[in-house]
């Protein structure tokens, strides 16, 4: 029983000083998120006149009237306005009842592209209006499309 004990404490020694390796290496230094979050180049130069430019026919659509557990899909249109490729790396909805789907490969400048929007209005009831982010390589970073429309409940 003493050497499982010892044993365990030296185990537990060992993970504790691995583990932490803070301020081990002098040149460590916090690296920001900006550049991921800016399509700026690591030296901070960019040439915005470059850049693509996400451009929607819509950027929000009424769906109307609809009852209580119908799903609402609609297209967005859109078009890289820009002079090099729209890469569009995420789209969130505001809520799990929204769902997007959008282009995983480059958008050239000058073509179309669509963000298609699913609502599930399961457990909803009146006035909705939800958004999806769409996260690119635009500046700025976000467009926010919106969907919106009434959600009836079945009379019982």
């Amino acid at each position: 029983m003493k050497i499982r004990n010892l044993l365990m404490s030296i185990a537990v020694a060992i993970a504790f000083t691995a583990c932490s390796n803070e301020g081990n290496n002098p040149s460590d230094a916090e690296v920001s998120t900006d550049i991921i979050n800016d399509p700026a180049t690591a030296s901070g130069e960019i040439d915005e006149s470059e850049l693509p430019v996400i451009e929607f026919e819509e950027t929000v659509i009424d769906f109307g009237e609809i009852s209580q557990g119908e799903k609402v899909k609609r297209i967005y249109t859109f078009t890289n306005s820009g002079k090099s490729d729209l890469i569009i790396s995420d789209a969130k909805g505001s809520c799990g009842c929204t769902v997007p789907r959008w282009p995983k490969q480059p958008i050239k400048a000058g073509e179309q592209g669509d963000v298609e929007v699913v609502f599930d209005s399961n457990g909803k009831m009146g006035r909705q209006h939800k958004t999806v982010t769409l996260i690119a390589n635009t500046k700025p970073n976000t467009t926010v499309i919106a969907l919106k429309g009434d959600v009836l409940v079945p009379e019982k």
